[in-house]
């Protein structure tokens, strides 16, 4: 059993360090948090294999703060293991910030060095993280990212104030600053001082970032995705929807209501096209129509139905029966004119996707019946 300290646990970086410690059989978490009685850190401290450092301030009410809480905290756990027996690895949440001259970066330098006397003095271990800003979820707006802040403002129909749109932020994702910690408990003790790394590291602009929550919050709308080949994009529409109120997580669909039935778009994008559903009263028929490059897929969740083909040069005709308790997937190929009967007593619900966003434009829907 791995026995992990997380000071500062019920953070932004604790919260979600927690959570993929507890998720392991072999780890055993242990907590403080500034405020805690000092006995509950030293007896912790005495217990540790791995402290994760997390706690500190970067908005304190007063600059001495920066000094007194990163540094000083980072000073007293280090000394109270000087005194015990216990050498666990030590690793401290640092800032990029650690090589300018501000209070909160000479604060988190300060820290960096305290450890590395820990290493030379008592033998123990140290990995320090200078971290740019880190987003995610349960990231506090106003005060950890100015991600956090957008997400936040956007999912609430608030403003945000964008100081210089062309400004470039580097940013790190949370889950892959946990799974770089948790990583470290893997990799066995090594009673070294050395920096950590976690990758990919992002380098956008301010304005890119408020554009593309801006897309986000308008998808409900749109229902255009996101392009999620794109690993910025698709660590951000997470954060961004974790900032939506319980009672905001469902959205209606606009739905288009004839005597054949109802049918209603789910979701789009330029990289896969786009599905939607239909319902479908007993007796009707759909398609009767032919693409000449666009493909589909039909997948009949509930009711029986007929899928017919006629091959528009040949007249060569195909027909599948299908029902919703077998979840089979008819492909619909090009230059074979289509359709899809009910022909069960009750609704026939159909899930369809095509490769691409119906353009009314260009529709590629040429009008032509199965059964001449």
């Amino acid at each position: 059993m791995i026995r992990v300290l997380v000071t500062g646990a019920k953070g932004f970086i604790g919260q979600n360090l927690v959570v993929a410690l507890l998720r392991r059989s072999d780890v055993e978490v242990l907590t403080f948090e500034i405020g805690d009685p000092g006995e509950r850190l030293t007896g912790a401290l005495g217990d540790a294999d791995v402290v994760f450092h997390l706690a500190g301030v970067n908005r304190p009410s007063a600059v001495e703060e920066f000094g007194a809480v990163n540094a000083g905290l980072t000073r007293h756990v280090v000394d109270t293991l000087h005194a015990g027996a216990r050498r666990p690895t030590i690793v401290l949440t640092s800032s990029t910030q650690a090589l300018l001259d501000n209070p909160y970066g000479k604060s988190k330098l300060q820290a960096e060095g305290v450890l590395k006397e820990y290493v030379d003095r008592d033998g123990g271990g140290a990995r320090v993280f200078r971290l740019p800003n880190v987003f995610g979820k349960w990231s506090r707006p106003n005060y950890n990212s100015v991600v956090s802040t957008f997400c936040h403002n956007i999912a609430h129909g608030l403003p945000i104030t964008i100081s210089d749109p062309a400004r470039e932020i580097q940013l790190v994702y949370i889950d892959d600053l946990v799974r770089s910690f948790v990583g470290l408990l893997d990799s066995g003790q090594d009673h070294t001082f050395a920096f950590g790394e976690v990758r990919p590291v992002f380098t956008v602009t301010l304005q890119t970032i408020a554009d593309t929550i801006l897309r986000f919050k308008d998808i409900r709308m749109t229902l255009v995705s996101p392009d999620f080949s794109d690993p910025f994009a698709r660590r951000l529409y997470p954060t961004f929807l974790s900032y939506l109120e319980p009672t905001e997580f469902a959205y209606p669909l606009n739905q288009r209501t004839d005597d054949r039935g109802t049918l209603a778009e789910l979701l789009k994008s330029h990289q896969f096209g786009q599905i939607f559903v239909s319902r479908t009263k007993p007796g009707i028929t759909r398609g009767n129509h032919f693409h000449d490059s666009k493909i589909e897929k039909f997948c009949v969740l509930e009711g029986e139905a007929v899928v017919r083909f006629r091959h528009i040069v040949t007249s060569a005709m195909s027909a599948y029966q299908v029902k919703g308790t077998d979840f089979k997937v008819v492909d619909i190929p090009p230059g074979y004119t289509h359709s899809i009967e009910n022909t069960g007593s009750t609704e026939l619900i159909t899930l369809f996707w095509a490769d691409e966003i119906f353009d009314p434009g260009m529709p590629d829907t040429y009008p032509a019946k199965v059964n001449q």
